[in-house]
């Protein structure tokens, strides 16, 4: 079977994607056609929602410093991942990518089969309580066709957003400036 593709300087790839590195959308898929998802993510982001997946997550750090914030075990942290580390998320961990301006990372997982689901939830910022949760299975590769939907609904409404304990009520994040 002949090689569909040749190697590619990734640096220069980067640099002609670089545009489609920034809010809304902040990532760009690498092979349209893989068994795998790899695509570059740029930031900044002003997501405060967790993510998390049947499936293991790996992040390379390309430029600039990251902090993906985890639930581990019931315990809010923040990893740190600098540039030029590497990281191997387990599968099953809510996780929380914090990206930064002009920052560049790789992120690497798996396509998602029939039987896997994602969920997406938040936490309040209070005192940590979990507030919404939605599972969903990732049909496409456009991660943001599934995730959109949700946040939105969460955003939607400040019954949602109101804590259940403390009566905290998230406020939705600022939106990206122009220049970001």
């Amino acid at each position: 079977m002949p090689i569909k593709l040749l190697p590619f300087n990734f640096n220069k790839w980067i640099e002609e994607h670089r545009h489609l590195l920034k809010p809304p959308v902040g990532a760009k898929l690498v092979f349209e056609d893989a068994q795998f998802i790899i695509q570059v993510v740029g930031g900044p982001n002003r997501r405060i929602d967790y993510h998390q997946n049947m499936t293991e997550e790996f992040f390379y750090q390309l430029q600039g410093d990251m902090v993906l914030k985890v639930v581990d075990d019931g315990e809010f942290k923040d990893l740190p991942i600098k540039e030029g580390e590497i990281f191997l998320l387990p599968s099953n961990i809510p996780h929380s990518p914090q990206r930064f301006p002009n920052t560049v990372g790789l992120v690497i997982e798996q396509k998602r089969r029939p039987e896997h689901f994602d969920k997406l939830m938040w936490f309040c910022d209070n005192c940590k309580e979990k507030l919404f949760e939605e599972t969903f299975h990732v049909d496409s590769l456009d991660l943001g066709k599934s995730l959109s939907p949700i946040i939105e609904k969460f955003y939607g409404s400040e019954e949602v957003r109101t804590c259940k304990s403390c009566k905290h009520i998230t406020i939705p994040p600022p939106k990206p400036k122009a220049d970001e």
